[in-house]
Order: C-alpha cells, then sequence, then structure tokens
C-alpha cells in the first residue's frame, strides 16, 4: 500500500484533472488523502455561505465516488493565496506531509491561475528533498479549464507521465456530476463530453483509450 497525498487549490480541481488516476490508486489499495487548500467560493460567491457548504458537500460525494473517505477542505482565501505569505501557505502543506507521510504527492500544474502558481510553490518547498523526505515522487496534473489555457509564454505544461484511465473514466466522469456548481455545457472544458475528449486525446498519445496526464517533477527509485 502506498500513501498518495493529492493537493488541491479548489474543489473540482482533483477531479478535472486527475479523477481517474485517483480511483486507480484507490483501486489498488493505496491510502488517498485529498486536502483542497481553498475556501472554493468566498471570490466566486462572497458572503454565500450556503454555496459554499453546497461545494463541500458536493466534494466529499465526488471523493467517496473515487473511493477516497479521507478528505480535508481548508479555508484559506479563494483567488487569493497570492495575497498571503508564503511561508504560511507552505506551513498549510507541510503539516500535511509532515502528518501523512506521502510516498507520492500530486499538485495542480503551475497554470494561468494564480492560486495553482502559489500552491505549487508551497508544495515543491514542503517535498523538498532534504535528509528524511518520505516523498518520493511529485507530480503535477492538470485541471481542465485552466492549464489549457495557460498562455505558453507563462508555463507550457508538456506532460512526460501518463496513466491509463480507461477502467476508471466512468468514476472520473460520475464523480464531477457531483459538482453541480461547477458544471457547464460544452464546449466548455468543465462538461462531461469536454472531459471525455481530454481522455481520449492523451490516451491516443500512449497507446490506450483513456488517459490522464502529468509532470513528473522529481523522481527517487530506492532498494
Amino acid at each position: 500500500m502506498t500513501r498518495v497525498l493529492v493537493i488541491a487549490a479548489h474543489p473540482d480541481d482533483e477531479v478535472l484533472g486527475m479523477g481517474g488516476t485517483i480511483a486507480v490508486h484507490t483501486d489498488r489499495g493505496d491510502e488517498v488523502r485529498i486536502v483542497v487548500v481553498t475556501d472554493g467560493s468566498s471570490t466566486q460567491y462572497p458572503g454565500d455561505a450556503e454555496t459554499r457548504a453546497r461545494k463541500e458537500e458536493e466534494a466529499v460525494r465526488a471523493a467517496a465516488e473515487l473511493g477516497v473517505t479521507d478528505y480535508t477542505h481548508l479555508d484559506l482565501p479563494d483567488m487569493r493565496l497570492d495575497t498571503l505569505a508564503h511561508v504560511d501557505v507552505n506551513k498549510v502543506v507541510e503539516e500535511h506531509v509532515r502528518d501523512f507521510s506521502p510516498i507520492i504527492v500530486y499538485t495542480p500544474q503551475p497554470d494561468v491561475n494564480r492560486d495553482h502558481r502559489v500552491l505549487f510553490d508551497s508544495v515543491a518547498v514542503a517535498t523538498r528533498p532534504t535528509p528524511g523526505q518520505p516523498v518520493r515522487r511529485l507530480l503535477t496534473y492538470a485541471p481542465t479549464s485552466s492549464t489549457e489555457w495557460t498562455p505558453a509564454a507563462v508555463n507550457w505544461f508538456v506532460p512526460n507521465w501518463l496513466v491509463d484511465i480507461t477502467e476508471a473514466l466512468e468514476r472520473k466522469v460520475a464523480a464531477f456530476a457531483h459538482y453541480e456548481t461547477e458544471r457547464r455545457d460544452y464546449p466548455h472544458p468543465r462538461s462531461e463530453k469536454a472531459i471525455r475528449a481530454a481522455a481520449s486525446f492523451y490516451g491516443a498519445s500512449c497507446g490506450c483509450e483513456y488517459a490522464e496526464p502529468f509532470v513528473l517533477v522529481r523522481g527517487l527509485e530506492s532498494s
């Protein structure tokens, strides 16, 4: 059994970017923890406690659909992580790395979304390869409606690690269906048809039916 930490800036990042891979991990018997670091709604729906609670419920149901019960939703300010001191965001991530001791960590690609970029920087700090560091593999995932909208001048996503999710695609689609507050009509990337299309494209890129893309930031093999 491998401990896997999935870090997200916003609820739905984790399903859009790697819902199928989460299901692959849980099917293997891996221990998966999902941590969403922002409240996920305070900028979009200011002062709307009801919508915030609804999004949290959607996220918990989506995680359960993928076989994850270890789900944590924090309350850092949505779309405003760049207003916080770097060390404060570091502390949040470091607490979960220290508490959970994951072998594999996934975090959003530092793309056009500034929260993703801030979070990536803090994950890079929390997982730096110091003596005693439990993390052996760090990867970034690509939340649709964010990474593919990123100008090349900011950060070009070039995946070098793909996961076959052929057996897990339907669970990814079912998990995202719980995010009623986030679903949009096609051709918006946050739609079922677009999710299937992206999985098909990356599957064809690596010789399987459906896949999800990642960037391997660092990997360490040991005997």
